[in-house]
């Protein structure tokens, strides 16, 4: 190497491919890795599924319902379960709380579609469900895909049934129907954004009559009998029901090198898994090391279940009373004394549709896992901008590790934008910034990753908590 090509390699920071140069133990342990974060995603496809599971994960590695513990000593391991929806876990660490958290956050809720209070109705002989899309999708991706329904129904007697049709290969699927292309001259002329409209993702979900033709609505008869047989319910009971579709297909392993990850939800459970099992290895650490599984992010952390609510602040506020350190106004003192990573996806380069992003300030699959230093949109509306000196410090945790990493924007500047639950946490004082694993095709039923920046970033958060 020339003097000339040694400057250049000590000055310029580039960024490599993250499968060069790794042994082959570290690409099995990247793979086991990665198949367990695919059995996760085949198990929790929803924000309640996702939350027993991680419930039952805590439990089995020797963490505590806070509930259930009237004192907090160094080393204590705690959860609090937020309805089913949400979960904050804990483990105390040597330092009075006082002192300041280490805080990572993420979200187990995904962009999907909900049964509207009133969904089953009849036409010409099907019977449908009614729709109504959570958080940003393309809605004319949600059609003729295998749909499973996913949630809970409860009575009015407080009776909670359990629902989870279309996932056995024995149950039967959905789905919603679009027009042949010899049909659709119409439809194809229109915008894309309007080819499929939110009223027209009604959902599939029978066509036998029940009774003679006397009768009205026997296809809708048929479907209620079913439904009653099977789990005691009338259509009464769908009002005070949460039932989501989302894609019945199983995450997989893709590429002929299975390199990578296909799956639906990777936004966020990529992040909420890394930081699992990144707090499943942490062992008396120095600070107390917090991690938030959040809902509701993809509809702007509204709700009892999402950030914007005080529920957090309780379970600080808790951690404090039995650990005997609380005192009046000392909340807000521990958030301005913490720190935090907001793990949550980037937005990957897709060389297919590069002309969204600019080069030099994307992430890219395979080089680690990706920081926005700030998000929002435009003139970084809406945005959490770290400073300066905290990046710095995440900086020297991950070199020092020898952790890949990239720092990147959401697109071009007039063209992308964002946002997480990174602003939220800001506002209470803490140094926040977002890191997640870049995404291809987020939003979509069927996101991509890369196994590389999925092993990143679970080295990254047990970094930032050993740290």
């Amino acid at each position: 190497m020339s003097e000339t090509d040694k400057l250049k390699d000590f000055l310029f920071d580039t960024k490599k491919c993250g499968w060069d140069n790794i042994s082959d133990d570290t690409k099995h342990e990247i793979m086991k890795f990665s198949d367990e974060f695919i059995h996760y995603l085949n198990k929790g496809k929803t924000e309640r599924e996702a939350s027993s599971f991680i419930a039952e994960v805590l439990e089995k590695n020797g963490f505590v319902d806070l509930k259930d513990k009237m004192v907090l000593l160094p080393g204590d391991k705690v959860y609090y379960v937020n309805r089913e929806k949400a979960i904050y876990a804990a483990i105390i660490g040597a330092k009075p709380i006082e002192a300041g958290l280490n805080i990572i956050g993420s979200h187990i809720d995904s962009p999907r579609l909900d049964l509207k209070p009133n969904p089953l109705y009849e036409d010409t002989g099907f019977a449908f469900f009614k729709t109504h899309y959570y958080g940003g999708i393309k809605k004319y991706q949600w059609t003729t895909i295998p749909l499973s329904i996913h949630g809970v129904i409860v009575k009015a007697n407080g009776e909670k049934i359990k629902i989870n049709i279309g996932e056995d290969e024995s149950d039967p699927i959905f789905t919603i129907t679009d027009l042949l292309p010899h049909l659709a001259q119409e439809q194809m002329e229109k915008k894309l954004k309007d080819g499929i409209s939110g009223e027209d993702l009604n959902l599939l979900v029978g066509s036998v009559p029940f009774g003679d033709e006397k009768i009205s609505e026997r296809v809708k008869l048929n479907i209620l009998k079913i439904l009653n047989d099977k789990y005691g319910i009338t259509e009464r009971d769908f009002l005070s029901a949460e039932l989501e579709l989302v894609p019945a297909f199983k995450a997989r392993s893709l590429g002929f090198d299975s390199s990578m990850v296909a799956g639906y939800g990777q936004d966020d459970r990529v992040c909420s898994y890394t930081s699992l099992r990144a707090l499943l290895d942490t062992i008396n650490p120095t600070k107390t090391a917090v991690c938030i599984f959040a809902d509701k992010e993809e509809i702007g952390s509204m709700g009892n279940t999402g950030m914007e609510s005080h529920v957090f602040d309780t379970f600080i506020s808790e951690l404090l009373n039995k650990t005997n350190s609380n005192r009046p106004n000392l909340l807000d003192k521990v958030f301005c004394n913490s720190k935090m990573l907001s793990a949550d996806v980037d937005a990957g380069l897709d060389p297919n549709y590069a002309s969204v992003s600019e080069r030099n300030n994307a992430a890219y699959l395979g080089r680690g896992i990706g920081f926005n230093k700030y998000t929002g949109a435009r003139g970084k509306s809406g945005a959490s901008d770290a400073n300066a000196e905290f990046v710095a410090q995440v900086r020297g945790i991950l070199e020092s590790n020898n952790i890949s990493y990239q720092i990147s924007e959401l697109g071009k500047v007039d063209t992308g934008g964002g946002g997480t639950i990174a602003y939220i946490l800001a506002n209470k004082g803490i140094d926040v910034i977002d890191c997640g694993v870049p995404v291809l095709s987020m939003h979509s039923p069927y996101e991509v990753t890369s196994k590389f920046d999925i092993y990143e970033a679970y080295r990254t958060y047990a970094a930032f908590w050993r740290n």
